[in-house]
């Protein structure tokens, strides 16, 4: 029996490049533990290193259909057999829809925006302000502009685009967004009058999409943790894709996916969402607050 005998590549509902490249890394780490190859016999075939088989297997690096070939020719799988795999690298090849303006983000985020992109459920805190997803157009110039006081104006629109283009839950199917945020951030809103009543209307009807929910933690709550910086949760329906949680910093972000790691993350996650309100009184607060703006 072959090693790849048995076992179609679970490709499924694959979307994105980003995806792809996690779960032809799985797939590809499996069959070299079947076949008994080290990763340095590995890297040796494809003029590499352990580490870079490593970087393939985790998702980390960009895999060429050649290198892929002769991987699965060293593992013993079948040639009727590796289409699927090497359709799937083919796939995670792609460049994503972002990248065109790849200039305009730092390149420790590139892989957030990849993976934002395929995960089919986002989770995402933010005791300061508003998540990305649930910004309005004004309201996300008139942060970029706070934070970039130097950047000209076709910087500004282009660094927009990048932020607005894959947070549209409402119109995927198999995604869902959700957004824990403190009372204190809708209190102090960045911009005009106007572009702050748009961001509270915004917020007060986040909750009318299928695919997105607003809770938020009202102030003085006492069964709310402390918790000073911003996560995000991206998690995947395939078993085959490892759950992540970004943290950003400033200058740099952590990806975490180790199984420790993401549960005290989910752990957290738990304690925020049952110390916020439901999502009917959520928009309750937040209409109050667009009475009184």
């Amino acid at each position: 029996m072959t090693a790849g005998q048995g076992r179609e590549p679970p490709t499924g509902l694959v979307r994105g490049p980003m995806a792809r490249r996690l779960l032809l890394g799985t797939e590809l780490r499996r069959l070299r533990v079947l076949s008994g190859v080290t990763r340095e016999d590995a890297g040796y075939l494809i003029r590499g290193s352990a580490s870079k088989i490593s970087r393939m297997e985790l998702g980390r690096a960009a895999v060429k259909e050649r290198d892929v070939a002769d991987l699965l020719a060293l593992y013993g799988v079948a040639e009727d057999e590796r289409e699927p795999l090497l359709r799937l690298a083919r796939e995670a090849a792609e460049r994503a829809s972002w990248r065109r303006y790849g200039d305009m983000v730092p390149s420790w985020r590139h892989r957030y925006l990849d993976m934002e992109e395929d995960a089919d459920h986002v989770r995402a805190y933010s005791p300061g302000g508003i998540p990305e997803a649930l910004q309005t157009e004004e309201y996300a110039r008139a942060c970029l502009r706070s934070r970039s006081q130097q950047a000209g104006a076709s910087e500004i629109d282009e660094r927009l685009y990048v932020r607005l283009m894959n947070r549209r839950f409402d119109r995927a199917v198999h995604r869902t967004f959700t957004a824990v945020v403190d009372e204190a951030a809708l209190r102090r809103l960045t911009g005009d009058r106007d572009t702050v009543r748009g961001q509270l209307e915004r917020l007060a009807a986040a909750n009318e999409p299928a695919g997105s929910k607003l809770r938020v933690i009202p102030l003085g709550s006492p069964a709310a943790p402390i918790v000073q910086q911003p996560f995000t949760m991206l998690l995947f329906e395939k078993a085959e894709i490892p759950d992540v949680v970004y943290v950003e910093f400033l200058t740099t972000a952590l990806y975490l996916s180790r199984a420790i790691e993401t549960a005290a993350y989910e752990n957290t996650w738990d304690r925020l969402h049952a110390a916020s309100l439901s999502p009917e009184d959520s928009r309750t607060l937040v209409d109050g607050l667009l009475e009184r703006s």
